[in-house]
């Protein structure tokens, strides 16, 4: 390694810069939240653009994630980051500079697909430049950043919106891009993976496939669930969606392959992953505006009221870790999912037009905790659940059906407080938002139930050690012999 190569890939310089590029695409998901009552008044639109708005830069980060993982692969990581983070940067300028609701969903389905180019590479880039040695606490960091950035999106967005505008929360994006450009040409090394060809088949058939049904959920109570529009999304999404696991099945390189399902924990902790996110994405959406446009707080105080939910992760991680390395990831995830499930329950019958935030605090803490619980095991029961050549595809297919369970749950909660409630007064805001708050902690309940598919620690060992004598024969004889 020469010394320029040596100093472009300085392993603090990577850190920063990727954890910085991570931060900057995990706020995005929530930072809106609490925005949304004042981009209503703002810029208008119903409840429906509103879900847009989140759903646009979930849905495309989501069905783009995996391919953007392949595209740094095939055509260098390092040129690629450049040009998601260049996507990510003008695209965060255009809707702070959006005059209308449409140009604001526009340009956060730009934004999307940037973070699906920059966001897979932080990780790829970051391995590349660190030594074996220290990337458990490279990894650590990268992560407590990406917490962070989750913990405070619902706090920062309210702040900007409340004492500056709303605007603001996208022009957050500009300084922190601009500064990051130069700072990767110059600090990250290149690197390329193994150039496996890209699958243009799989992503088309994803992207329509999820786009058509989500599409049906957000127009449904507008426009009528048998409307030939709503119908034709569902139905085409759905087959678009058959085509897509058909092709994971079929093709040489798919993006997905569908065989990663056969094992029971790979498949356990992606469909707890997916009914989790499903749960809170649609419950934060909607308990946002509850608390700004029913109970009155500003968007400041709205934020502040959440963080006992979005912040306790920071806190109670670290504990869940230690709980998993003494009894496994199994228990802690299925746990923490049951309790987010009650937490939500609990703000279901809370949930009045003049509730006190006493009577809510104690489903936001128990909501925090359960979180908390999920998060600091979920990530390691993905790579064990597979053989280390598979890891980078199921982190990103983890990653990929959690944007994709977001995405859905602001859809199909939309859909039952719009059929139940409305925004024409705080009890008829409650009446929608309670159904909807029900039906997020049954999904999350169930979320708890998939969790308890992954095997025990013994289970997955024995698994595991059949597993490699199938694929590699010869080193385990050796092993044995030996």
């Amino acid at each position: 390694m020469t010394q320029q190569t040596a100093r472009k890939g300085g392993a603090v310089w990577a850190l920063v810069i990727t954890s910085v590029a991570g931060f900057m695409a995990a706020l995005d998901n929530l930072v809106v939240t609490t925005a949304l009552p004042s981009i209503r008044k703002d810029l208008g639109g119903g409840l429906g653009d509103l879900e847009w708005t989140v759903s646009a830069y979930t849905l495309t980060f989501a069905v783009l994630l995996m391919f953007g993982a392949a595209l740094g692969d095939r055509f260098g990581r390092r040129r690629m980051f450049l040009a998601g983070l260049t996507v990510f940067t003008g695209a965060s300028a255009a809707a702070a500079m959006a005059t209308g609701i449409d140009a604001l969903i526009a340009a956060r389905a730009v934004q999307g697909v940037g973070a699906a180019i920059m966001m897979p590479l932080t990780l790829t880039l970051l391995t590349a430049a660190v030594p074996v040695a220290k990337r458990g606490m490279a990894y650590g960091i990268w992560g407590a950043v990406n917490g962070l950035a989750v913990a405070s999106g619902p706090l920062i967005g309210g702040s900007l919106t409340e004492h500056v505008s709303w605007h603001w929360i996208f022009w957050l994006n500009v300084p922190l891009g601009l500064a990051l450009l130069p700072l990767a040409r110059l600090r990250l090394a290149e690197s390329h993976g193994t150039g496996a060809p890209l699958d243009l088949p799989g992503t088309l058939l994803a992207s329509g496939g999820l786009f058509g049904i989500v599409y049906g959920l957000v127009r449904g109570p507008a426009d009528g669930w048998t409307s030939s529009l709503v119908l034709t999304g569902l139905f085409a999404g759905a087959a678009l969606l058959v085509g897509f696991v058909v092709h994971g099945t079929r093709a040489k390189n798919p993006m997905l392959p569908m065989r990663l399902f056969r094992s029971r924990a790979f498949a356990g902790i992606n469909a707890a992953s997916l009914l989790m996110f499903l749960g809170m994405f649609g419950s934060i959406f909607l308990l946002s505006q509850y608390m700004q446009g029913v109970l009155g707080y500003s968007p400041t105080e709205a934020g502040l009221r959440m963080l006992p939910w979005t912040g306790m992760p920071m806190l109670v991680a670290p504990i869940a870790g230690i709980l998993s390395d003494r009894i496994g990831g199994r228990p802690v995830v299925a746990t923490g999912l049951f309790l987010q499930a009650v937490g939500l329950g609990w703000m279901a019958f809370a949930a009045t037009a003049d509730a006190s935030y006493a009577i809510q605090l104690p489903g936001l803490i128990v909501s925090g905790i359960g979180m908390a619980l999920y998060f600091a095991p979920a990530a390691n029961l993905v790579m064990s659940s597979v053989l280390p050549k598979e890891q980078g595809i199921a982190s990103g297919a983890n990653n990929a059906l959690r944007e994709v369970g977001g995405a859905l749950g602001i859809a199909i909660m939309g859909s039952i407080f719009s059929a139940q409630g409305g925004y024409e007064s705080g009890q008829a805001f409650v009446d929608g938002l309670r159904p909807a708050l029900v039906t997020g902690s049954a999904v999350v309940a169930l979320a708890a139930v998939a969790a308890l598919m992954i095997p025990t620690r013994r289970q997955a060992e024995r698994l595991r050690t059949t597993a490699q004598e199938e694929t590699e024969p010869a080193p385990v004889l050796e092993k044995v012999a030996s």
